[in-house]
């Protein structure tokens, strides 16, 4: 009686679990090491024809639902969409790089805009007053007027011509007018520096500023996509593991349950068999989550354009898998090609330098205006053309040096309080200017070298959890091979290969800590790894 009732609480277990898993799978003899991932190289313009040409847009599209777990796993070798390929699409195609291009344009936007101060300037004013039938006054004037960016010099010429019973007499002029030839210069203050050539310089610097601002961008950019494909890498490697591992459990499941229909196993090892299913089950299924949340992550760089079009994001296609990751090594040479690069190319250091110099521009139109303002005009002066039939032949009324109009304009504040104020002020920005520039390229070296240690402990440790994975893997071939010979038991084949599941998946941690400090190397450095 004991034995029937063992007999059906044993089938209906297996009956039970074998609906559970599904199809059965062959008997193995022993769980066979797990491979790394073949890959297939492709050329350079995957996103094309992959991303861009076979995917819509993510726009009303919707993910797809996760597929029974016997049917979730992917393929063994697929499209690889390596990093430097991805970080060309980046830079090609994203918005927030397109839009770091706009800084540069905004500010030669601007210094056109300075150099409008420069622009010639032509000017025309008239006046009539004709009261009780009497023409009181009719003024005219025209001109030309046209700065000089070397000197702070104005070119002006005009054209006066002036009647009326009432005029001023010194408004007085030829019938046929009178022509201005002159200029005005500045003596002092605005000889060397004025307010037009401050403000055009200051915009010309920040052309550099705004390119330092692009590069900061781009780099910033560049290593947040690069964190999230080696998170998609991780994700990957991390489901494609566990699956693995789900279907050795499942395999040898269903070798356990033959060999316990036979009597050459004990029927408890069924339920220890499944156990190990049940919970490799689960973490197969967040891995799942894992890896398309991974997608979506690496997906949010990625988007097509063309030339006058918007932007549209796109999404990879299911049969792209990520690289393997590259066993970089460092060295001392690259070190100090890194600080070099740092030392001269940083953005945040570009941007204090040019900070700095207009400051110093600054610092000396504000010390031009504690000079007095004297500026100097003169002119030489003709009457207006007269026909052939009058023309007397005299040139007493021409363009000579006794026809001349001169003036002088002179101002000087007494205290000149808020002219030394304003100058101090400058002085002592440029000062902290200085000072935090020193400061920054201290942090940007110890940056750097933090993130090189960090680069170079991850490659000892990789090369040890290596060795590590690899005495693991021995051990479970051979615990497997005496649980063959009976001389183990299915709990510890089950907790060795637990152990070396989660030593591969640390390994492919390490090295996407590896990929990502390596990333990290180069934007403190002020670079970006697409651009190695």
């Amino acid at each position: 009686m004991r034995s029937f009732v063992f007999l059906f609480w044993l089938g209906s277990t297996l009956f039970w679990a074998e609906s559970a898993l599904g199809q059965t799978r062959p008997t193995v003899p022993a769980i066979a090491p797990i491979p790394r991932q073949p890959t297939v190289p492709v050329s350079s313009d995957v996103l094309s024809r992959t991303a861009i040409a076979t995917s819509e847009t993510s726009i009303g599209s919707v993910a797809p639902s996760l597929a029974p777990p016997a049917g979730v796993a992917l393929p063994d070798s697929g499209i690889v969409f390596t990093a430097e390929e991805f970080y060309q699409a980046v830079l090609q195609h994203n918005p927030i790089v397109k839009q770091a291009a706009l800084l540069s344009q905004e500010a030669q936007a601007q210094v056109q805009q300075a150099r409008g101060a420069f622009d010639p300037r032509l000017f025309s004013t008239y006046n009539r007053k004709n009261f009780g039938n009497t023409l009181y006054y009719d003024k005219w004037q025209s001109g030309l007027a046209v700065p000089i960016l070397p000197g702070g010099l104005d070119v002006k010429m005009t054209y006066d011509r002036n009647t009326g019973k009432y005029l001023n007499p010194e408004n007085n002029v030829p019938p046929t007018g009178l022509i201005a030839l002159g200029l005005s210069v500045p003596v002092t203050q605005g000889l060397l520096i004025d307010a037009r050539r401050n403000t055009l310089r200051q915009a010309q610097l920040a052309i550099n500023l705004a390119d330092a601002d692009r590069v900061s961008l781009i780099n910033k950019t560049l290593l947040d996509a690069a964190k999230a494909y080696w998170d998609w890498y991780l994700a990957y490697q991390q489901f494609r593991w566990i699956e693995q591992g789900y279907q050795l459990a499942q395999t040898r499941f269903v070798a356990v349950r033959q060999r316990a229909l036979i009597g050459d196993a004990a029927p408890i090892d069924t339920t220890e068999a499944l156990i190990t299913v049940q919970d490799r089950l689960v973490q197969f299924q967040q891995m799942a989550v894992d890896l398309q949340n991974a997608r979506l992550g690496l997906t949010t760089f990625l988007w097509s354009s063309q030339e006058g079009a918007v932007p549209q994001p796109v999404d990879l296609p299911l049969t792209v898998i990520p690289q393997a990751a590259p066993p970089d090594q460092t060295s001392q040479v690259q070190l100090q090609e890194l600080l070099s690069r740092a030392a001269q190319q940083h953005p945040d250091l570009l941007k204090l330098v040019n900070k700095q110099q207009q400051l110093t521009i600054e610092e000396r139109y504000r010390r031009a205006l504690l000079l007095p303002k004297v500026s100097v005009e003169a002119s030489l002066l003709s009457r207006g053309p007269l026909s052939d039939a009058n023309y007397d032949g005299s040139s007493s009324y021409g363009f000579q040096s006794n026809n001349h109009k001169i003036g002088v304009d002179l101002a000087f504040p007494l205290f000149l309080r808020a002219e030394r104020g304003k100058l101090r002020q400058i002085q002592l920005q440029n000062q902290q200017t200085g000072l935090e520039r020193q400061q920054t390229g201290r942090d940007i070296v110890n940056e750097v070298q933090r993130s090189w240690n960090e680069l170079v402990a991850l490659e000892k440790q990789i090369i040890t959890q290596q060795q590590t994975t690899a005495n693991q893997q021995t051990l479970v071939q051979a615990e497997v091979s005496k649980f063959q010979l009976g001389e183990s038991s299915l709990f510890l084949v089950n907790s060795r290969e637990t152990k070396l599941i989660d030593l591969l998946i640390k390994l492919e941690e390490l090295r996407t800590k590896h990929q990502k400090a390596l990333a990290n190397l180069w934007y403190a450095a002020g670079s970006n790894v697409g651009s190695r």
